[in-house]
């Protein structure tokens, strides 16, 4: 979810970018995700257990209002269905976070030099 929230805005500018920043914007995606990864586990690793996005769906009884065919109003009990992210503790190997963390941390090297290429391939292809 989160990573949704942070490739969200990207994809409503990317629509409205140049031919160079959109090509840009293509070859840095994955460095991103990988540093909004990084993030999320250092995050993780600091609390000492990770955080998962519950969905709850309740129903909760309300009271509608109507119009008459002549124009009356009038009010009835009505059922509106809502749905309530909330955020709970998960327990984690912190351990196996560590060598999560130590995994994404070489992965986004090696991406950020084929990033970096894939960059300055942009910029030749598309000089503004």
């Amino acid at each position: 979810m989160r990573l949704a929230l942070i490739l969200l805005p990207l994809a409503a500018v990317a629509a409205c970018a140049t031919p160079r920043e959109q090509c840009v914007n293509a070859a840095m995606r994955d460095s991103r995700v990988l540093s909004a990864l990084i993030t999320e586990t250092e995050g993780n690793l600091a609390r000492g257990y990770a955080l998962k996005t519950e969905t709850d769906i309740r129903t909760v009884s309300r009271s509608c209002q109507g119009r008459t065919s002549e124009g009356t109003t009038f009010r009835f009990p009505c059922d509106e269905t809502v749905t309530v992210d909330r955020t709970v503790p998960v327990s984690i190997d912190l351990n196996a976070e560590r060598a999560k963390l130590a995994s994404l941390r070489e992965r986004l090297a090696t991406e950020q030099a084929a990033a970096n290429a894939a960059v300055s391939q942009c910029i030749a292809i598309h000089p503004e």
